[in-house]
């Protein structure tokens, strides 16, 4: 337990943002879930969707920008590689 006043704030100010961190990652992965379970046609509109979701965790710095950028390129060639094979 903590011995001083500005420790006790400390574990309190921690738990309330990593709880908050944990609902925005939460939301980032439900959000890439619905995109994998989406069917081809609907991909577009799922991906803008997670793409604002990632957006949201960057401005609230859960997650760095540069594995955002990483990773909305990844699900972008995903969903462009499966419009593809379903216009095929």
């Amino acid at each position: 337990m903590p011995q001083h006043k500005s420790a006790e704030k400390r574990m309190r100010t921690s738990a309330k943002r990593c709880e908050r961190n944990r609902q925005v990652r939460a939301r980032v992965r439900t959000a890439i879930r619905r995109l994998a379970e989406a069917a081809p046609q609907e991909q577009p509109a799922e991906l803008r969707r997670v793409t604002s979701e990632l957006d949201n965790a960057v401005r609230k710095g859960v997650l760095k920008k540069t594995t955002t950028s990483r990773l909305k390129s990844r699900l972008a060639k995903r969903v462009n590689r499966a419009a593809e094979t379903a216009a095929a």
